[in-house]
């Protein structure tokens, strides 16, 4: 069926099984705003929606802005817009397609949310451009990212807290440095081609260590956060789990060896988010105070 072909095809374009990246850091954000404002099922569903909507804009525009590079990179010169599969038209409408129902998800969820749906639309759209002009990109993909607790935080509590404000750090801070990982492969494309990123700038060896103490600095945001929000043992032991993913992951990677960098990135970075909401969300069933269904 060409409907059912269409959908893997775009699936694939954007990644979408990836989504797993960012979904269940949303979704923590929202369970711990719960604790504080109730939660009702159809706001789930919402921001599961706004969610996957505003990664598939943001990787849809990734992709027709980058088509011209993909295609000169051995790495990704196979992606669909390189090779036809999809025209830049069907791509541009696929992008509004998802920038609209990710504002309409916002406005089903409350009125703060739906007037910031276009500030999260510019900042998904802005990363994409970064590596053109500054070696920083990695930490506005990680700012990309990070907005997905904040926003799933005032979807539910309707308002800015600090809590969120720390998650979204954390998020920010695990997201810049495994991308940062991702980027040492692209090394001698990106020094050729004249892009930016932190493995061009520093080289790969130094670039690792900046991916270890960002990664360091997500921990101990995430056990900041756990302190705030009144967080016990099974919070606590989740970050232990999460703190052994961690270095297996950059055990896999070294500077003289990237081969395994595949399995680090998105193996274990797939783990360890889901890792992180079933512990949360344990900690606040079991131990701490139960998300209310309003």
């Amino acid at each position: 069926m060409k409907w059912l072909e269409a959908v893997f095809i775009y699936g694939h374009m954007i990644k979408f099984s990836h989504s797993v990246f960012a979904l269940p850091f949303a979704l923590s954000g929202a369970a711990l705003a719960a604790t504080r404002s109730g939660l009702r099922p159809a706001q789930v569903g919402w921001i599961a929606l706004a969610m996957v909507a505003a990664r598939s804009a943001a990787m849809g525009f990734n992709r027709l802005v980058d088509r011209r590079l993909d295609a000169a990179n051995p790495r990704t010169h196979n992606r669909e817009l390189p090779r036809g599969v999809v025209t830049p038209l069907a791509v541009g409408l696929f992008v509004v397609l998802s920038s609209g129902l990710l504002i309409l998800a916002a406005h089903q969820l409350n009125p703060l949310c739906f007037y910031l749906s276009p500030l999260a639309l510019a900042i998904l759209f802005f990363y994409s451009l970064t590596k053109r002009f500054t070696w920083t990109s990695h930490l506005f993909l990680g700012l990309s990212l990070g907005g997905a607790p904040l926003g799933a935080w005032l979807a539910v509590a309707g308002r800015f807290d600090l809590p969120p404000v720390v998650l979204g750090l954390a998020v920010l801070a695990w997201v810049a440095g495994f991308d940062i990982i991702y980027a040492c492969q692209d090394y001698d494309h990106d020094q050729g081609a004249g892009l930016h990123s932190i493995p061009v700038r520093f080289g790969i060896g130094p670039s690792l260590w900046l991916a270890r103490l960002l990664h360091l600095i997500s921990l101990l945001l995430l056990a900041l956060l756990g302190q705030l929000m009144g967080l016990g043992a099974l919070y606590l032991a989740g970050l232990g789990v999460i703190a052994a993913l961690l270095i297996w992951e950059h055990r896999l990677v070294r500077a003289e060896d990237l081969s395994a960098l595949d399995m680090a990135f998105f193996t274990m970075n797939g783990i360890i988010s889901t890792v992180y909401f079933a512990f949360t969300l344990a900690d606040l069933l079991f131990l701490g105070e139960a998300v209310l269904w309003l």
